[in-house]
């Protein structure tokens, strides 16, 4: 018979091996920091020998975890893969596209009607994360992100400019610059945080306007919250064009004034080998298309001089 330790215990050292983080273990695992850290300190006692070092707000293989890890991590991997080709329907192939929280509610999902009433052989997969994720590995087909545009080894198009603008609810009556000293500004926070980021302390120097000028409003962590509070009237939100696109044209928000910013653009990435698969040339046709569809209207959904 095999002497293991727990499946729970191994799962838990594998994923905090993996992330180096014991945090982003116990999210992925759906636990708690103090559950992943309780199982493998058993694992530890379990096998009696240190599998990481615990240092602050860090935790670090030891040469014993270093070799434990690739074991765990390829068998774990070859039982994923085998479990999905024995699941998954040959008879209607699916494709998974990765993206940000924001970009997948706010710009994919409304559209995924459309595709699947147009497409029904096709299923989709998305899969939301703010973080990057290795497309080989978790088997992303394609991928919309926000960057630059390099991601080494892969290959990327730009698909949507990333603008940002202020919008607000039509019921703040903002129609002049100096109008927004009288409403709170809505921030969230940024995960590619640089230099040029196109956020309020940018817009302010570009419009000419000191901080002290404008009231701090609340901050969220995730963008499209942000978004909901500008549609219920709770101030102004610096917002990526694109993703408000549905609501600029329902009125439900307006951009009351420029300037808008330009920031890095929205691109379609994916692995070179993706490229063999007809389903896959279909859903990324199909994702220029909207795109394309998108451009085509924008300037009439704006309606901003982007000069002011």
């Amino acid at each position: 018979m095999r002497k293991l330790p727990p499946l729970t215990a191994l799962r838990a050292f594998e994923a905090a091996a993996r992330h180096a983080s014991f945090k982003r273990a116990a999210e992925e695992l759906s636990l708690s920091a103090t559950a992943i850290s309780h199982q493998v300190r058993q694992l530890e006692e379990r096998l009696g020998f240190a599998l990481f070092e615990r240092r602050t707000r860090q935790v670090v293989l030891t040469e014993a975890g270093r070799r434990l890890f690739p074991v765990l991590r390829d068998g774990f991997d070859a039982v994923a893969t085998t479990i999905d080709a024995l699941t998954t329907a040959p008879t209607r192939p699916l494709l998974t596209i990765s993206t940000t929280s924001a970009f997948a509610a706010r710009w994919l999902v409304p559209k995924l009607g459309a595709f699947a009433a147009a497409q029904p052989d096709i299923g989709l997969r998305i899969h939301a994360s703010d973080e990057s994720v290795d497309l080989r590995r978790e088997r992303v087909d394609l991928a919309v992100r926000y960057g630059g545009g390099r991601y080494p080894g892969l290959r990327s198009e730009p698909l949507l400019p990333g603008r940002f603008a202020p919008v607000c609810s039509p019921r703040l009556a903002l129609r002049a610059i100096a109008d927004l000293a009288k409403h709170p500004l809505i921030r969230y926070a940024w995960h590619l945080q640089e230099a040029d980021t196109p956020d309020w302390p940018r817009w302010l120097r570009e419009a000419g306007i000191a901080d002290d000028a404008v009231r701090g409003g609340p901050l969220f962590s995730d963008e499209t919250h942000a978004i909901q509070a500008a549609i219920a009237g709770q101030g102004v939100v610096l917002a990526s064009l694109p993703l408000v696109a549905d609501e600029l044209a329902a009125g439900h928000l307006i951009v009351p004034f420029g300037p808008v910013l330009e920031g890095h653009s929205f691109h379609l990435v994916w692995a070179p080998e993706s490229e063999s698969s007809e389903v896959f040339t279909r859903v990324r046709d199909w994702l220029r298309g909207e795109a394309q569809a998108f451009l085509r209207m924008q300037r009439s959904i704006y309606r901003v001089d982007e000069s002011d």
